[in-house]
């Protein structure tokens, strides 16, 4: 099952943020008092980094006239923070920076009883692609030296990743499913974890989104070795795509912000028009190009379709995954 940028993008292709007209349907409202900016992954990760540096866009520019409180609540692949919005005690004032584990983790786990069609779209920030990456201490440059390590250890290769039966999981079962290999899997709250695991040599690979590794790469401890997009990435120019490599499968993570069930019309369009104009604005752009993400403008309606394709792809991607093909 292949989650390809031209896929996300077809659906959203003539959106663009109007302020203007949400503001109207805002129809004055204004926060009462401070916001809670839920994480739904731990500290460190794509997820955490991207809702600080927009909490810090948002507070630089006196968009709110209350703060924006970041909080991290990665447990159980993000269920802590589905059920903290679920059972939000004033949806006005509960957002939530989103992941894939949006979809994921209410399939994989229907006792919580979350449905994510009672939640609320605010703004789709980008979608997110992933990298293969190894420590540059373990001697591969190649994805083919990679391939010929990981079959040689037949089983004792390690990686870690987000979660269990999420992003990570589902990229590396993809790559393993395709080239024969074994790997352990070992799942952590956040991707900032991970990338610090690789560092430490603690795991052997990852497949951390560019931003969470970005850091260790551009001190020359990581190589990436594979691209999980449709086209080579510009701040990777010399990484192939497994595309590329013969095997038709990409896919992206999403960088989205919604709203607790239940929110009204008049706070759903005051925080559209705030992450919109944080959308459109030059840093959050400049953050975009930094961090290899791909624009991906939706109003609710798309947003509502998109969450619906997703739901089903996940279904798709989960049951080849826990069917081990």
């Amino acid at each position: 099952m292949k989650l390809t940028k031209r896929m996300f993008l077809g659906l959203a292709a003539s959106t663009a943020f109007v302020a203007m007209p949400l503001a109207a349907l805002a129809d004055g409202w204004t926060p009462k008092r401070p916001i809670d900016f839920t994480i739904m992954a731990g500290a460190g990760g794509g997820a955490d980094q991207i809702a600080r540096f927009v909490q810090s866009v948002v507070e630089a520019n006196d968009m709110t006239n209350r703060p924006l409180i970041p909080t991290n609540r990665g447990g159980g692949s993000g269920a802590e923070a589905l059920l903290h919005l679920k059972d939000a005690r004033d949806a006005d004032h509960t957002i939530m920076v989103t992941l894939n584990s949006f979809y994921t983790t209410p399939i994989r786990q229907e006792g919580l009883g979350i449905d994510i069609e009672t939640f609320t779209p605010i703004t789709m920030m980008g979608v997110d692609p992933f990298v293969l990456w190894v420590h540059k201490d373990s001697g591969i440059t190649t994805f083919e030296e990679y391939v010929a390590k990981v079959q040689e250890m037949d089983g004792d290769f390690v990686m870690g990743g987000t979660g269990s039966g999420q992003e990570d999981s589902i990229v590396i079962a993809a790559m393993s499913d395709a080239y024969d290999l074994k790997i352990k899997y070992i799942p952590y709250d956040g991707g900032g974890a991970v990338a610090k695991d690789l560092a430490g040599k603690q795991i052997m690979a990852t497949v951390n989104n560019p931003a969470e590794a970005k850091g260790f790469y551009e001190a020359g401890e990581f190589v990436p070795l594979l691209a999980f997009s449709d086209e080579r990435m510009p701040a990777y120019p010399d990484v192939p795509t497994m595309k590329e490599k013969g095997h038709d499968f990409s896919y992206y993570n999403q960088r989205a912000i919604v709203g607790a069930p239940g929110m009204s019309a008049e706070a759903a369009a005051y925080y559209r028009e705030v992450f919109g104009k944080v959308y459109k604005g030059a840093d959050w752009q400049g953050y975009l190009t930094a961090e290899s993400l791909s624009p991906l403008p939706m109003d609710e309606g798309e947003t509502r379709a998109y969450w619906s394709v997703q739901v089903e792809n996940h279904r798709k991607l989960l049951s080849a995954l826990e069917g081990g093909s």
